[in-house]
């Protein structure tokens, strides 16, 4: 998930997403990272099929608009040992 402008403290962007994940599903990882100067939240989650796990983004997507602009996000499935 893409971060774009913060609407409250900074420190409150992973802890939105995280409590976002477990209202839907398990929480296994979450991470911040920058990548080519973007601010990114990668949060991984375990659901039981594709459509739940889609929900799941749009809901996380949706509970970050209070604490930060989404400017993207993508879903990945890790099917063996990749991720598509």
């Amino acid at each position: 998930m893409a971060i774009g402008a913060l609407h409250g403290a900074p420190n409150a962007v992973l802890p939105a997403a995280r409590a976002a994940v477990v209202e839907l599903a398990i929480l296994e990882a979450s991470d911040l990272q920058v990548v080519r100067g973007e601010a990114r939240i990668v949060v991984r989650f375990t659901a039981d099929d594709r459509e739940l796990a889609t929900q799941v983004g749009r809901h996380v997507a949706s509970a970050m608009s209070g604490v930060a602009e989404v400017t993207g996000w993508r879903l990945t499935e890790r099917v063996g040992g990749r991720w598509l």
